[in-house]
């Protein structure tokens, strides 16, 4: 019953929140393209999922990224999200060309505002320099 609910509920507005999320990302990705030294972002700008982005910051850890990140209030993961062994790289990341360790992935919240997107690209920069400061570089 709760799953119909939940259709019902979120029919008449998905499509509408796919486009927003969609939009968000795009900002995310050429405002991080344009701010941050050695960022790789992962995948295609226009055939992607509206609400994913995925990226590696060269010499980062991907897991101290996001420890730094969860300590400023935002939880994103490392590595992919198809792959459930950490000790195997991603078949998905290493089939794109993509790199195959220290990815981030956000996936923005139902309903996630500007305001967290905007406060998101404020801090990330920060982070990627602590972390690399943190590693010597």
């Amino acid at each position: 019953a709760a799953a119909g609910i939940a259709a019902e509920t979120i029919g008449p507005i998905w499509e509408s929140e796919a486009k927003r999320s969609f939009a968000l990302i795009a900002r995310m990705r050429e405002v991080l393209a344009s701010t941050i030294d050695d960022l790789d972002i992962v995948g295609e700008p226009h055939d992607r999922l509206p609400h994913v982005l995925t990226f590696s910051a060269l010499y980062c850890s991907g897991e101290a990224v996001v420890t730094e990140l969860d300590r400023r209030g935002f939880a994103v993961a490392s590595g992919s999200a198809c792959v459930s062994d950490t000790e195997r790289p991603s078949h998905v990341l290493a089939a794109m060309g993509a790199l195959t360790g220290g990815n981030v992935r956000v996936s923005l919240p139902f309903g996630c505002t500007d305001e967290t997107v905007d406060d998101f690209l404020r801090q990330l920069p920060d982070v990627i320099r602590s972390v690399r400061a943190d590693a010597g570089l």
